[in-house]
């Protein structure tokens, strides 16, 4: 019988992506995919011995199946990647059984790859529970933004949805106080004591947060600014919130 899908899988793309995966012993690769129209070269024998070292399938599909697993078929190369990565989850997990403790960051439209990449890169250092990805209108977990990430995509406690719409309004309903940030907000994001379980929303490069999720926070907070300075790029506005003294769990030594 064939082994269940995990739903715990972020899948990469690109010959040297999945080259550096397959060689990093601290990742967990699931099943290697190659297009059936590859011709042949060094480099997809390397990835399938790399496979059998690893006891890890490969499976040969049609270009057009294979667009669909990689979801990039005009830069996959005919090869792609699935790894386990236990902390990709859908964010439906949340409103299962709501944890007591959770600070979240949601991520509104970032479509810079690099930008999203830092992001999870200080969220893995700081002191936030997780990210809210939506798959709709963002950049994805590509290779750049993995490299970016410097790997800590895939031990990142990411929650997936279609749309931060699709899961707010539900986490609200759960307790979870929605904290929009803007240049506009009312409250100084550095004097902020948040409850227990709080969402910080950040909003697209230029356009900032849609106008349909402002309405549905109830908090707006900004980061002081000095010397006529407007904003921040998205992903220092990240790490400023991730290293937030009021998050820091209790009793947390290190």
């Amino acid at each position: 019988m064939k082994p269940s899908v995990p739903d715990t899988l972020i899948t990469i793309f690109g010959r040297n992506a999945v080259h550096e995966a397959l060689a990093d012993p601290s990742i967990t690769p699931w099943r290697l995919h190659l297009s059936s129209r590859n011709r042949p070269a060094p480099v997809l024998d390397t990835l399938k011995a790399m496979a059998g070292q690893r006891g890890i399938e490969v499976a040969v599909h049609a270009p057009e199946k294979l667009a669909r697993i990689s979801r990039n078929g005009r830069q996959d190369q005919g090869v792609a990647l699935d790894i386990l990565a236990p902390g990709y989850q859908p964010a439906s997990h949340l409103l299962d059984r709501p944890p007591t403790r959770c600070r979240l960051l949601a991520l509104d439209r970032i479509q810079n790859p690099q930008n999203l990449g830092m992001i999870i890169r200080s969220a893995v250092a700081g002191f936030m529970d997780g990210i809210l990805l939506p798959e709709r209108e963002t950049s994805g977990l590509n290779p750049l933004c993995i490299k970016a990430s410097a790997g800590t995509v895939f031990r990142a406690s990411i929650y997936r949805c279609t749309t931060l719409m699709d899961i707010l309004p539900g986490l609200q309903a759960a307790g979870f106080t929605l904290y929009a940030l803007h240049a506009g907000g009312e409250e100084n994001l550095l004097s902020l004591q948040p409850p227990e379980r709080a969402v910080f929303i950040l909003g697209n490069e230029t356009s900032g947060i849609q106008p349909a999720i402002l309405a549905l926070a109830s908090h707006g907070a900004r980061i002081p600014m000095r010397r006529e300075t407007e904003s921040l790029n998205v992903a220092a506005a990240a790490a400023v919130i991730r290293f937030l003294p009021a998050l820091q769990p209790r009793n947390q030594n290190s």
